[in-house]
Protein backbone atom coordinates (compact mmCIF):
# COMPACT_ATOMS: atom_id res chain seq x y z
CA UNK A 1 0.00 0.00 0.00
CA UNK A 2 1.34 3.42 -0.96
CA UNK A 3 1.99 6.04 1.67
CA UNK A 4 -0.34 9.04 1.66
CA UNK A 5 1.02 12.55 2.12
CA UNK A 6 -1.65 15.22 2.56
CA UNK A 7 -0.88 18.88 1.95
CA UNK A 8 -2.63 22.22 2.23
CA UNK A 9 -1.82 25.91 1.90
CA UNK A 10 -2.24 28.56 4.56
CA UNK A 11 -1.45 32.22 4.86
CA UNK A 12 0.41 34.25 7.46
CA UNK A 13 1.84 37.73 7.77
CA UNK A 14 5.08 36.20 6.44
CA UNK A 15 3.35 34.91 3.32
CA UNK A 16 1.80 31.74 2.01
CA UNK A 17 2.95 28.47 3.55
CA UNK A 18 2.36 24.82 2.76
CA UNK A 19 2.10 22.02 5.29
CA UNK A 20 2.43 18.36 4.35
CA UNK A 21 1.55 15.52 6.70
CA UNK A 22 2.25 11.81 6.61
CA UNK A 23 0.40 9.37 8.84
CA UNK A 24 3.13 10.00 11.44
CA UNK A 25 3.41 13.77 11.37
CA UNK A 26 4.54 16.89 9.57
CA UNK A 27 7.05 16.19 6.78
CA UNK A 28 7.16 19.72 5.35
CA UNK A 29 6.38 23.31 6.25
CA UNK A 30 7.50 25.65 3.50
CA UNK A 31 6.96 29.32 2.71
CA UNK A 32 6.36 30.15 -0.95
CA UNK A 33 4.19 32.03 -3.39
CA UNK A 34 5.00 29.42 -6.03
CA UNK A 35 2.33 26.90 -5.07
CA UNK A 36 2.71 24.65 -8.11
CA UNK A 37 6.52 24.60 -7.80
CA UNK A 38 6.39 23.58 -4.13
CA UNK A 39 3.72 20.97 -4.86
CA UNK A 40 5.85 19.56 -7.70
CA UNK A 41 8.89 19.41 -5.39
CA UNK A 42 6.78 17.60 -2.77
CA UNK A 43 5.68 15.04 -5.38
CA UNK A 44 9.30 14.55 -6.47
CA UNK A 45 10.52 14.18 -2.87
CA UNK A 46 7.84 11.59 -2.11
CA UNK A 47 7.64 9.95 -5.52
CA UNK A 48 6.48 6.65 -4.02
CA UNK A 49 3.56 8.28 -2.15
CA UNK A 50 0.12 9.51 -3.08
CA UNK A 51 0.18 13.30 -2.67
CA UNK A 52 -3.30 14.62 -1.90
CA UNK A 53 -4.53 18.21 -1.58
CA UNK A 54 -6.37 18.04 1.75
CA UNK A 55 -7.30 21.52 2.92
CA UNK A 56 -10.38 20.30 4.84
CA UNK A 57 -8.49 17.57 6.72
CA UNK A 58 -5.61 19.90 7.59
CA UNK A 59 -7.59 22.95 8.74
CA UNK A 60 -6.51 22.47 12.37
CA UNK A 61 -2.84 21.98 11.44
CA UNK A 62 -2.94 25.12 9.25
CA UNK A 63 -4.46 27.09 12.10
CA UNK A 64 -1.84 25.93 14.63
CA UNK A 65 1.05 26.59 12.23
CA UNK A 66 -0.29 30.05 11.44
CA UNK A 67 -0.51 30.78 15.17
CA UNK A 68 3.08 29.72 15.90
CA UNK A 69 4.32 31.88 13.00
CA UNK A 70 2.47 34.89 14.41
CA UNK A 71 3.07 34.18 18.12
CA UNK A 72 6.51 32.71 18.89
CA UNK A 73 6.50 30.51 21.96
CA UNK A 74 3.12 28.93 21.15
CA UNK A 75 3.46 25.15 21.13
CA UNK A 76 1.40 23.86 18.21
CA UNK A 77 1.74 20.24 19.44
CA UNK A 78 2.14 18.94 15.90
CA UNK A 79 4.09 15.68 15.62
CA UNK A 80 7.02 15.80 13.22
CA UNK A 81 8.01 13.08 10.78
CA UNK A 82 11.54 14.24 10.00
CA UNK A 83 13.13 12.46 7.08
CA UNK A 84 16.73 12.92 6.13
CA UNK A 85 20.10 11.35 6.66
CA UNK A 86 20.98 10.38 10.24
CA UNK A 87 23.34 13.39 10.33
CA UNK A 88 20.64 15.80 9.09
CA UNK A 89 18.17 14.52 11.67
CA UNK A 90 20.79 14.95 14.40
CA UNK A 91 21.39 18.56 13.30
CA UNK A 92 17.65 19.25 13.12
CA UNK A 93 17.22 17.84 16.64
CA UNK A 94 19.86 20.28 17.90
CA UNK A 95 17.99 23.12 16.20
CA UNK A 96 14.79 22.13 18.01
CA UNK A 97 16.66 22.42 21.33
CA UNK A 98 17.49 26.12 20.77
CA UNK A 99 15.08 28.08 22.97
CA UNK A 100 12.71 30.63 21.46
CA UNK A 101 14.39 34.03 21.42
CA UNK A 102 17.94 32.64 21.42
CA UNK A 103 20.39 32.02 18.61
CA UNK A 104 23.51 29.99 18.05
CA UNK A 105 26.07 29.87 15.27
CA UNK A 106 27.14 27.24 12.77
CA UNK A 107 30.51 26.65 14.45
CA UNK A 108 28.91 26.10 17.86
CA UNK A 109 26.60 23.49 16.37
CA UNK A 110 29.54 21.82 14.63
CA UNK A 111 31.41 21.68 17.96
CA UNK A 112 28.39 20.05 19.65
CA UNK A 113 28.46 17.43 16.92
CA UNK A 114 32.17 16.82 17.43
CA UNK A 115 33.35 18.34 14.17
CA UNK A 116 35.09 21.58 13.37
CA UNK A 117 33.61 21.79 9.88
CA UNK A 118 30.64 24.15 10.02
CA UNK A 119 30.02 23.57 6.30
CA UNK A 120 28.51 20.15 7.01
CA UNK A 121 26.16 21.73 9.54
CA UNK A 122 25.26 24.46 7.05
CA UNK A 123 24.43 21.85 4.38
CA UNK A 124 22.22 19.89 6.81
CA UNK A 125 20.42 23.07 7.84
CA UNK A 126 19.86 24.00 4.18
CA UNK A 127 18.09 20.65 3.68
CA UNK A 128 15.62 21.27 6.52
CA UNK A 129 12.11 20.94 5.04
CA UNK A 130 10.26 22.18 8.15
CA UNK A 131 10.38 25.96 8.61
CA UNK A 132 9.78 27.50 12.05
CA UNK A 133 9.12 24.21 13.91
CA UNK A 134 12.68 23.08 13.14
CA UNK A 135 14.04 26.56 13.81
CA UNK A 136 16.97 26.90 11.45
CA UNK A 137 16.27 30.64 11.52
CA UNK A 138 17.91 30.66 14.99
CA UNK A 139 21.35 29.93 13.50
CA UNK A 140 23.42 32.99 12.63
CA UNK A 141 27.01 33.74 11.70
CA UNK A 142 29.68 33.76 14.39
CA UNK A 143 29.64 37.58 14.44
CA UNK A 144 25.87 37.55 15.03
CA UNK A 145 24.95 38.69 11.54
CA UNK A 146 22.24 36.98 9.57
CA UNK A 147 23.24 34.66 6.78
CA UNK A 148 21.11 32.85 4.23
CA UNK A 149 17.75 31.26 4.86
CA UNK A 150 15.96 28.80 2.62
CA UNK A 151 12.78 30.89 2.78
CA UNK A 152 14.44 34.31 2.50
CA UNK A 153 16.64 36.45 4.75
CA UNK A 154 13.79 38.95 5.22
CA UNK A 155 11.63 36.20 6.78
CA UNK A 156 14.55 35.07 8.96
CA UNK A 157 15.04 38.60 10.28
CA UNK A 158 11.34 38.95 11.03
CA UNK A 159 11.11 35.57 12.78
CA UNK A 160 14.07 36.49 15.01
CA UNK A 161 12.62 39.95 15.72
CA UNK A 162 9.26 38.44 16.68
CA UNK A 163 10.95 36.02 19.04
CA UNK A 164 12.94 38.83 20.69
CA UNK A 165 9.77 40.96 21.08
CA UNK A 166 7.76 38.06 22.47
CA UNK A 167 10.09 37.69 25.45
CA UNK A 168 9.47 33.97 25.15
CA UNK A 169 13.01 32.98 26.00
Amino acid sequence: MREVIRFAWGNSSLGDFMVAMSGKGLVALEFSTNHSGVEDALRARFSEADIIDSEQELTDVLSRVQRVIEAPGFDPAIPLDLRGTPYEIEVWSLLRAIPVGETTNYGALAAKLGTRDAREVTEAIACNPVAVLVPCHRVVKKDGSISGYRWGVKRKRELLARERRSGAS
